[in-house]
């Protein structure tokens, strides 16, 4: 979690910059008050009420990865956060008649922070029911515990074969076409013999989101061994299913993930390959999938040495 923070510390440092260059305008304006004529009420509704935010803020940037939704949220939480400090800040320093930023600073922040932080709820939203729908693809038929992995958690191998034979049934009787992606990443190898295997499980977890949120609805995303992923896609021909595999291999590609030990940026990439399936059965599809992805790899090791 200290990692996860950290990812974000430009943010808490541009935020507590902004605030102190607030109160230093304050003080460099105005004069401090006596403290009998300090609103003790006030500070404490207003001041409380800005450490509260910053609570929130704090547990915001512990629990997700930098991103747009992030981003929303946080400025929504930030500007509500300074609106609320600049009015704490204005029971403790007077300032003349004549200074009247001092209302902006108080006020101008705090409807533009509710837009954002609808904004970034209303985008939450939709990822979470993105991530619940795809979940739900997993326990179509088999819902016991020892056919999911553990770690992502995603359909096993098992479980993906099981689905691949109704999902090809169920395209035979309808005359629909059914295709599959194959994802491996490149290089895992090196992550976990540098990073450590807590490291690259966590990578995964990041991973296995990352694509979640990149398929549609009817998908359906297994782990099929190690850093392998299988995905299932129903009335797909082979053209969509290599637009969707294009797309896969550049977010894999953008994603900017830190690593938890020193929070560097680990550059990664994945080979990933679609096919349609033939009159075949799972078995030997998985093996032309298999025999293809074997092909990628080769060449890519060919291409980059």
């Amino acid at each position: 979690m200290t990692s996860m923070l950290a990812m974000h510390r430009f943010k808490l440092t541009g935020l507590l910059m902004t605030a102190n260059t607030g109160l230093l305008l304050h003080l460099l304006a105005g004069e401090i008050k006596p403290v009998a004529d300090w609103d003790w009420l006030d500070i404490a509704g207003e001041g409380g009420s800005a450490l509260l935010l910053l609570t929130w803020l704090g547990l915001l940037l512990k629990s997700r990865p930098a991103g747009y939704v992030t981003n929303l949220l946080f400025m929504g939480l930030a500007c509500l956060f300074f609106s609320l400090f600049m009015d704490t800040v204005d029971e403790f320093v007077a300032l003349p008649d004549a200074v009247t930023w001092d209302g902006w600073l108080e006020s101008g922040p705090m409807p533009i922070g509710f837009i954002l932080m609808t904004l970034g709820i209303f985008h939450w939203h939709q990822e979470q029911l993105a991530i619940n729908e795809q979940m739900r693809n997993r326990e179509r038929v088999f819902r016991e515990h020892r056919q999911f992995d553990k770690l992502t958690p995603l359909g096993d191998a098992n479980y993906l074969r099981a689905q691949l034979q109704l999902t090809l049934a169920d395209a035979a009787a309808q005359q629909q076409p059914v295709s599959l992606i194959m994802l491996d990443m490149n290089a895992f190898s090196r992550v976990n013999r540098e990073y450590g295997y807590a490291e690259g499980d966590r990578l995964l977890q990041v991973l296995t989101q990352l694509m979640l949120l990149n398929l549609r609805t009817h998908d359906l995303l297994c782990r099929l061994a190690g850093d392998r992923f299988v995905i299932i896609l129903p009335h797909t021909g082979e053209r969509q299913a290599q637009i969707l595999a294009e797309e896969l291999e550049q977010a894999v590609r953008s994603l900017a993930y830190k690593s938890r030990a020193q929070g560097e940026r680990l550059e990664l990439s994945a080979s990933v390959v679609a096919l349609m399936a033939r009159d075949e059965d799972p078995a030997t599809l998985l093996e032309r999938m298999n025999i293809t992805m074997a092909r990628a790899k080769q060449n890519l090791t060919v291409r980059y040495g």
